[in-house]
């Protein structure tokens, strides 16, 4: 309600002058988590952009599933990835070349409180949406309040802890935080921008391929066909296109999206030249199938992109709202029984490795060994919530590459009998006598062709076992409505992470997202030690305290034994028409979100 009478008051207070602000900060191009943004006010272009590129071309991309909606904003309904990135646009932009700082995009400058307290955004004159209408402050504050409301639960958190929002000017909004958290200044500023007159006379969270959102980015819907593909046009009236922060990004005229029943038809829809770029996250496919004629001929280059983020994870999450993964035993027992080595040598020929722990691959990740005396300090006094072994040394067990996996088995079937579990006549019994089992569900396609494969070879360790196992293939969108509403046992699961953790991770694996339906914490974690941990990182006044919550965090996960880790990927590989450049300067994330296709271009020979 607060924020509300603010939002109808605002624009008056600040004409008559009523509840004068106390004393502005310096207004500026951009913010930064820690210290200063890396580029200058006057900056000319992101560093990994080729401010040069020529505009033009098409690409068009393959994508695994279907869809029924085209707004990503809602919970409801299933939306081509891609629309929220490419379709609409924020007050700031993140640059992918630092861990995380963002540069003024629809707002021209940022100011903020010393102890980032508030932060107030000033609207540039010319922004406009892709209709030519301007952009107003009033179209700012309803789409903070109505995504904040009753938009996706990722928009949910950081709403709720915005105590006020007030108009201060023509074209500025400030933003006044109840919660102590540096992240928010930086948070708030992402948030996409809507037109609110469009959503008058409609509900905004029924929407599905009726109504497109308006929005101010460069790409805007030009065609779609239900479920089979979306195609996007560049804007030629697009506001922003002299912008310093856009030199180099939206270079294709085109960018399609065709939907495709499974990763194998997909593949070869790319080789036959239906689609002009795809990812491959197989390395023995990679290695021994992108040979086909048209890369002999040149026409196909083959590209890998590193990064230097972290992980993230990849694998199989156990669901502890279930009686059968409510214990970390168990949990622990169904990795030691996951014959990775053998897997892996079967998939992909032992070409790839496997995640460590959710931040591995950078300065985020635990240690090895025990836990350092300043992650202890941090974990200790929330030690009833963390798993016995959780401060010494742990890492994930590794089989001798056979079939068999005896040892690794051995030692599951240990923690089963440890746990309360017994086999009788062959079945695994629970504590009180009942056959124990439970459902891998899987989506019916993934972009990872092997996730299936995978299982097919995992379960027969399971079964020797004597543990039940059902694995349930369900279509996109009944898959989305089970894992939205935690209906499942174990599933497939992938989380992305960044340089700067932050109020996702609450999302993620916050106690309070455990029972919200939609969130991310699929695994329903419910932990106080992954909670104090998550708001350490929050309110690190410190880049060196930052990285020690972090990696307390990721040690708290790691050995809740929540997921069984699959292959970690440390470069994109991209197999793409020859037509289609990248520039030579990658960013620190690589290929990210605002990599692919954001800062391609289209060149022939």
């Amino acid at each position: 309600m607060r924020k509300q009478f603010l939002r109808a008051l605002g624009r008056a207070a600040f004409i008559i002058g009523v509840g004068a602000a106390p004393a502005l900060a310096e207004p500026q191009h951009g913010i930064a988590m820690y210290g200063e943004p890396a580029l200058p006010p006057d900056f000319v272009a992101l560093p990994y952009v080729n401010p040069d590129a020529p505009k033009g071309g098409r690409i068009v991309v393959g994508e695994v599933g279907s869809f029924d909606s085209l707004n990503p904003h809602i919970l409801k309904g299933v939306v081509p990835w891609q629309l929220r990135f490419l379709g609409y646009e924020s007050l700031m932009g993140r640059s992918y070349d630092e861990p995380f700082t963002l540069y003024g995009l629809l707002a021209e400058s940022i100011e903020v409180a010393d102890d980032r307290s508030w932060v107030e955004f000033t609207l540039r004159e010319e922004a406009r949406f892709s209709d030519g209408s301007e952009v107003t402050i009033e179209d700012v504050m309803w789409s903070y309040e109505t995504l904040g409301t009753i938009g996706h639960p990722r928009y949910l958190g950081t709403w709720a802890q915005v105590e006020e929002m007030e108009q201060t000017g023509p074209r500025s909004v400030r933003f006044t935080f109840s919660t102590d958290n540096r992240e928010l200044a930086l948070l708030i500023g992402m948030r996409p921008i809507l037109k609110r007159a469009q959503w008058e006379q409609k509900e905004f969270t029924e929407s599905g391929l009726d109504t497109i959102p308006i929005g101010t980015a460069p790409y805007v819907v030009s065609d779609f066909e239900a479920g089979r593909y979306v195609e996007m046009t560049r804007n030629p009236d697009y506001w922003g296109k002299d912008l310093p922060f856009m030199q180099g990004q939206a270079n294709l005229d085109t960018i399609r999206m065709e939907f495709f029943a499974d990763a194998q038809v997909l593949f070869e829809a790319f080789k036959a030249g239906a689609i002009t770029s795809i990812r491959e996250t197989n390395a023995e496919k990679w290695a021994t199938q992108y040979d086909f004629p048209a890369v002999q001929r040149g026409e196909i280059e083959l590209s890998e992109i590193p990064h230097q983020r972290p992980t993230g994870m990849t694998g199989f999450v156990m669901n502890t709202r279930r009686p059968a993964f409510s214990d970390w035993r168990v949990r622990s027992a169904m990795i030691h029984a996951f014959n990775f080595e053998y897997i892996n040598d079967a998939l992909t020929g032992g070409r790839q490795p496997r995640i460590r722990s959710y931040f591995s691959n950078s300065l985020l990740a635990m240690e090895d060994g025990p836990a350092s005396e300043e992650v202890a300090a941090l974990l200790q006094p929330h030690s009833d919530s963390l798993v016995p072994d959780a401060l010494e040394p742990y890492a994930l067990p590794e089989g001798d590459g056979s079939a068999s996996n005896r040892a690794n088995l051995r030692q599951a079937q240990a923690l089963m009998r440890e746990a309360g579990y017994s086999v009788e006549a062959g079945r695994m019994t629970t504590p009180d006598g009942r056959p124990f089992g439970f459902e891998i569900l899987l989506p019916s396609s993934t972009p990872e062709a092997d996730v299936g494969a995978i299982i097919d070879l995992y379960v027969p360790a399971l079964e020797r076992m004597g543990i039940d196992v059902t694995v349930s293939r369900v279509d996109k969108a009944q898959y989305a409505e089970r894992t939205d509403s935690f209906d499942f046992d174990m599933t497939f699961y992938t989380r992305g992470l960044s340089l700067s953790p932050g109020n996702e991770q609450k999302l993620y694996w916050g106690s309070a997202a455990a029972s919200s339906q939609g969130s991310l914490n699929w695994m329903g974690v419910q932990s106080p030690a992954i909670d104090a941990m998550i708001d350490e990182i929050l309110t690190s006044q410190s880049r060196d305290d930052f990285v020690t919550a972090t990696k307390a965090l990721d040690r708290a996960l790691t050995t809740g034994r929540y997921v069984i880790p699959i292959y970690q990927f440390l470069e994109s590989r991209i197999a793409h028409d020859a037509a289609l450049h990248y520039p030579d300067t990658l960013p620190i994330y690589g290929d990210f979100i605002n990599f692919h296709p954001d800062v391609w271009w289209y060149e022939a020979e």
